[in-house]
């Protein structure tokens, strides 16, 4: 902001310059009346006469003709090689402008030496001393009458613009939009009010005539002109009033730059539009010139001093602007500009006013402009910048009733958000380089667009843009409709083969999505695709015989989804490794244990897939019993115990009867009974969990041992402890002794 207001400061002075109409090397009024040409109406007489004489003779009158043939001929000629030339690069032009600034510094080094002589002979002497001590004292009056009126009416003013902030403190934007045009029409109407005081006052005196009336309309013309800009100056920063500031600076600053800005446009404004026409037609244009050239030369020192003191003060400015921006590519532009901004915007300023001083009426005014449309793309450049952070940090909401629906939706637009906003950024990036390069005709960007290859890019690259972005949007909805279909909010609770399914066509979709965009993308910039799909079948065949696992994995994984053997959420064993199906793709089936542990298992190494939740489960009781335990009180006791399971919260899960089988084996010590129970798919486990302990109750209850291994110590009786020998060594670790 400070290098914005520094660079302003001083463009307005020249600015002025540019546009006065007693610019150095031009036309005006005064100057033509300070130097009159004598003789011309002679001069004009007898060319006439030779014309009449010319066209009375028929020979002399068709040479004439002839000749201004040959000449629109040569013309015409001269017209199309002109157009055939190219234009000149920056280096030629640099060349010619350092030509002609050359020339113009000889010609003002010889109009100072003129100006000289001129003292040295005392010509400045000769002017009517009367004459300009009558006109000096009448435009003192009306500048006392101009700004006398002026400064009443600017209390007005400020007590107006008291009563509009006190209403705006803490009102909307478009309400503070309102008080600030409020404001401004009634500034802008107190400065025509002086101006028309002024007008009045001159009338007064005696009429406007004579060199009186130049002073006046000059006197007039500056003070709407400087008012006018110091207006503009007092809209922007509104030292008093903060209600209606529109730039980010504190009351301290805001009077600092308004301060500075008036008066620079004071002491400039009157004297490009006032001090030096009055000078020229009063006095000698050189005396104009000279006052003009100085009083330039001293903003030129004022703006200087004005940058070196915001010098340390930018400059931190800017760092904190980049130590905020870390994460973005502005820090890394905001770091060296901090350390050498004052020396760009001193450099220039050195340069306008050289520009302006060689040459006002052809490279100033281009170089004013350049300028002005640098600035204004640099200006539009910042506010997309500031919107795109401010809506970047607001972040996408969706409404409850979406999220709801497709929880996974806000954060998949969110993602895409920050992508979307670097390529935004890099896009307004890319249009103020081509204005600021349109604007100092380095690059004729219009005419490059408006040619046919220009176009043809243009329309190349906006296509593709399209491309891209529809194929972004298509991804986002088709991953919104497979959620929604995922979801159970849907109204309909999705099975295992659509989430298997789903997940298999949103993975191929995803790939065939991003390879056919970006070949489209590519066909529509330029690029020739077809080798690319060549260099991708040579690519796949390669695959085919260097990669041939992959090639297996995915044949085999294409013949278990057209099998639909298993489907995520099964309970499945697959190459020695069972549990729960997480992830099924194209290649690869990943399964997490009962202890928690993920396998990952290509479908190369699968031999076999045993699905143990499809249709229908089973738990299997298979119960032994004593070989003394009555059989059909065994049988009887595990229906009973079903019975008990058909009122707990397992009687949902049971499709069938106890399916008892009776005795399938005898074993070394109990007798095994069979008996399975139907359940739901994959609830067999639970079920059969509760039975087992139901039945272990009810055998407790009515007697059926349950045979066990077991160890039983039976102690020796006093007779057979006799009859032991004796043992070797003592009682405790002897070894019998042989008696006979």
């Amino acid at each position: 902001m400070r290098i914005f207001l520094l660079v302003l400061l001083c463009l307005l002075p020249n600015l002025a310059a540019a546009q006065s109409p007693l610019s150095f090397g031009g036309s005006s009024n005064a100057e033509q009346a300070a130097d009159p040409t004598a003789g011309e109406a002679d001069a004009a007489t007898g060319e006439i006469d030779t014309l009449i004489r010319i066209l009375e003779d028929d020979t002399a009158r068709g040479e004439l003709i002839q000749r201004l043939r040959d000449a629109g001929t040569e013309t015409r000629s001269a017209a199309t090689e002109a157009e055939s030339v190219p234009s000149l690069n920056i280096v030629q032009q640099f060349s010619a402008f350092t030509a002609s600034a050359a020339q113009a510094f000889g010609e003002l080094r010889q109009a100072a030496l003129v100006l000289w002589a001129e003292v040295q002979r005392g010509g400045l002497a000769n002017a009517d001393a009367g004459m300009v001590a009558a006109t000096a004292l009448d435009v003192l009056l009306i500048f006392v009458a101009i700004y006398g009126s002026f400064l009443v009416l600017r209390i007005i003013v400020n007590w107006a613009a008291n009563g509009v902030e006190r209403r705006m403190k803490g009102r909307g934007f478009p309400v503070r939009l309102g008080g600030s045009l409020v404001v401004l029409a009634i500034d802008a109407g107190s400065i025509l009010l002086a101006a028309f005081a002024g007008y009045v006052t001159s009338a007064m005196l005696g009429g406007v005539a004579g060199g009186l009336q130049v002073t006046v309309e000059l006197l007039l013309a500056a003070f709407l002109i400087v008012e006018l800009v110091k207006l503009a100056i007092r809209a922007l920063l509104q030292p008093r009033h903060l209600a209606i500031r529109w730039l980010p600076l504190d009351d301290e600053a805001a009077a600092y730059w308004t301060f500075w800005s008036n008066r620079l446009v004071w002491l400039v404004g009157y004297t490009i539009y006032f001090v030096r026409p009055v000078l020229a037609y009063h006095v000698s244009p050189g005396v104009g010139r000279l006052a003009e050239i100085v009083v330039m030369a001293a903003a030129l020192t004022l703006a200087v001093i004005i940058v070196l003191q915001n010098r340390a003060a930018t400059s931190a400015h800017l760092v904190t602007i980049a130590e905020r921006r870390q994460q973005s590519g502005v820090a890394q532009l905001l770091r060296p500009l901090a350390l050498y901004w004052h020396v760009v915007v001193i450099t220039y300023l050195i340069a306008l006013f050289v520009v302006w001083l060689t040459n006002p009426e052809e490279a100033l005014p281009f170089m004013l402009s350049a300028t002005a449309q640098s600035l204004i793309a640099i200006a539009f450049g910042v506010a997309v910048f500031a919107f795109i952070s401010r809506l970047a940090g607001i972040g996408l909401q969706l409404p409850p009733d979406v999220k709801t629906r497709l929880p996974s939706l806000e954060q998949r637009l969110s993602a895409f958000v920050p992508l979307i906003m670097g390529v935004v950024r890099w896009f307004v990036v890319a249009i103020v380089f081509m204005a600021m390069a349109q604007a100092w005709l380095i690059f004729d960007v219009v005419g490059w667009i408006a040619s046919d290859g220009g176009a043809q890019a243009v329309g190349s690259v906006i296509s593709a843009a399209i491309i891209i972005i529809g194929c972004l949007a298509l991804y986002i909805a088709v991953s919104s409709w497979i959620e929604f279909r995922l979801s159970s909010n849907s109204g309909k609770t999705p099975t295992a083969r659509e989430k298997t399914l789903l997940g298999l066509f949103r993975n191929a979709f995803t790939i065939a999505l991003a390879v056919f965009g970006v070949m489209l993308a590519l066909a529509q910039i330029g690029v020739n695709i077809a080798p690319l799909l060549a260099g991708a079948g040579v690519i796949g065949l390669a695959i085919g015989f260097g990669a041939q696992k992959l090639v297996e994995d995915i044949i085999t994984g294409i013949f278990i989804q057209f099998e639909n053997v298993m489907n995520e959420g099964d309970v499945v064993e697959a190459a020695g490794r069972s549990g729960v199906v997480e992830k099924l793709t194209i290649r690869s089936v990943t399964i997490r244990d009962l202890n928690g542990t993920v396998h990952l298992i290509p479908f190369s190494s699968v031999a076999q897939v045993s699905n143990m939740v499809r249709g229908f489960s089973f738990h299997v009781a298979e119960v032994g019993v004593a070989y003394d335990s009555d059989i059909n009180e065994v049988k009887q006791a595990m229906h009973d115990a079903f019975d008990l399971l058909m009122q707990t919260e397992h009687k949902d899960e049971i499709l069938d009867e106890l399916d008892m089988q009776g005795v399938i084996a005898f074993a070394d010590s109990a007798i095994t009974v069979r008996a399975r129970i139907k359940t739901l798919p994959g609830k067999h486990w639970g079920a059969g969990r509760t039975y087992s302990e139901i039945l272990k109750k009810v055998f407790e209850e009515r007697g059926i041992e349950i045979p066990y291994p077991h160890v039983t110590y039976v102690a020796p009786s006093a007779e057979k402890k006799r009859k032991q020998p004796p043992l070797l060594g003592g009682a405790e670790g002897g070894l019998p002794v042989d008696q006979s």
